[in-house]
């Protein structure tokens, strides 16, 4: 028996076998162009764990007779890679052989090693094909990622984990599967081809000659969702919960919420969010969703994990379904940056308080009306700087509660309107 894994023995061959990946394979200014023009320059494989970076970067290698040289991240140093440099260079020399230098988990390197790599990929050493699951953006430096292409890989489909799973079937030989086992093992495997493998490997290893769920739920315990708490895929969902919250696409929007509990992510944080959506993008079309959030934070408290996580729950619905309004939001931005531009100028002396005789004499206070006692509540009277136009900030949209919001302005605009040209 080969002591080899099956994810290995079923390796593709060829660019025609890896699947998945059509878009990098066959597209325009894909893997299979750059084979063609013969013009291999050193790129950046992104994607998700078990979609097929290792064996793209093997695969380029052979179909342009590359020497290939791998290394990882986890477990390479400074030392390794000299070592491969020097060897790269001397190969070029005597016969003209170029290296493709494989860097698996290229993200793990800290920023002076990425460094190191620079000089090697400039003059042609290495053509460095780096492997992550990362943000490229994020995790390598920027002198670094200016001398590669970023290649985007996909995660698994459903039609591309069958195609494997079809494939260790026959590897295997003598095997059946039930068509319930079948989908359960794709929907655990998420996308990752891999996994996929290992599972029908370790299920098959015991002499098993017909897989059926119950043999599945035996081994499988539930694969953790790809995520990772503080990089790329953290700011991804929050993103994509945030903005299915404000196309106001409630099932969404519960999707990447229970993505982000089930990946675990710390609640307390969610919430946070929550509650800044609850004024940002709610604000006053609804000023009942500000205090749904604190209510939801204050029993998500009391209750704790996992009975809290309803509360959340209903207050994802109650902002998904709420009428959305900027406005607010928008209105602070402006007037910071009014701020700047006049914040030097002082207010008119009729509002301002005269605590002394001197500040009397200045005029401080002078004219001042008391709303309580004009008529209507209101005297209309100017409280902008002299010096500058009155400036309308706040335009409340004409939704939900900012559209009484938009009468009661209104109102007073009109009405200051009247008492100024009444004087």
């Amino acid at each position: 028996m080969s002591t080899k894994p099956l994810a290995d023995i079923l390796r593709p061959d060829t660019l025609d076998d890896v699947v998945g990946q059509d878009h990098l394979l066959k597209g325009k200014g894909g893997i299979r162009v750059m084979i063609d023009s013969g013009k291999v320059s050193s790129f950046l494989l992104w994607g998700p764990p078990g979609c097929g970076k290792t064996t793209i970067a093997r695969l380029m290698a052979k179909y342009t007779n590359l020497h290939f040289a791998s290394v990882s991240a986890v477990f390479s140093g400074v030392a390794d890679l000299k070592k491969i440099f020097s060897e790269a260079a001397e190969r070029q020399k005597l016969t003209g052989q170029g290296t493709l230098l494989f860097v698996d988990e290229i993200h793990r390197f800290n920023r002076s090693q990425q460094d190191g790599f620079l000089p090697y990929v400039e003059n042609g050493t290495v053509i460095l094909v780096g492997a992550t699951t990362e943000n490229p953006s994020f995790e390598l430096n920027s002198a670094l990622l200016s001398r590669c292409r970023v290649l985007v890989l996909k995660s698994l489909d459903e039609v591309a984990l069958r195609k494997i799973l079809d494939k260790a079937i026959r590897q295997i030989g003598d095997i059946e599967i039930t068509d319930a086992a079948c989908d359960k093992l794709i929907g655990l495997s998420d996308g990752d081809g891999r996994y996929l493998l290992n599972m029908i490997e370790s299920i098959t290893a015991g002499g098993i000659k017909k897989i059926d769920v119950g043999d599945v739920d035996a081994l499988a315990s539930k694969k953790m969702l790809a995520y990772d708490k503080d990089r790329s895929e953290h700011y991804n969902l929050i993103s994509a919960l945030h903005k299915s919250l404000r196309g106001s696409d409630t099932d969404a929007a519960l999707y990447y919420m229970a993505r982000m509990m089930e990946g675990g992510e710390d609640v307390r944080y969610i919430i946070r969010r929550l509650i800044r959506f609850s004024v940002e993008d709610i604000g006053l079309a609804d000023p009942n969703a500000v205090t749904q959030a604190l209510a939801a934070a204050e029993v998500y408290e009391r209750l704790g994990s996992p009975e809290g996580e309803l509360a959340v729950a209903q207050l994802v619905v109650f902002l998904a379904s709420a009428p959305k309004s900027n406005r607010v939001y928008a209105a602070y931005n402006e007037s910071r940056a009014l701020a700047k531009k006049y914040g030097s100028l002082m207010p008119p002396k009729h509002i301002l308080n005269a605590p002394t005789k001197l500040m009397k004499d200045l005029g401080y206070h002078d004219g001042y009306v008391y709303d309580h006692d004009a008529p209507d509540g209101f005297s209309g009277q100017n409280y902008f700087p002299e010096e500058m136009e009155r400036v309308k900030l706040y335009n409340p949209k004409e939704i939900g509660f900012e559209r009484e919001i938009m009468k009661r302005i209104n109102y007073y605009d009109d009405l200051r309107k009247k008492r100024n040209n009444d004087k």
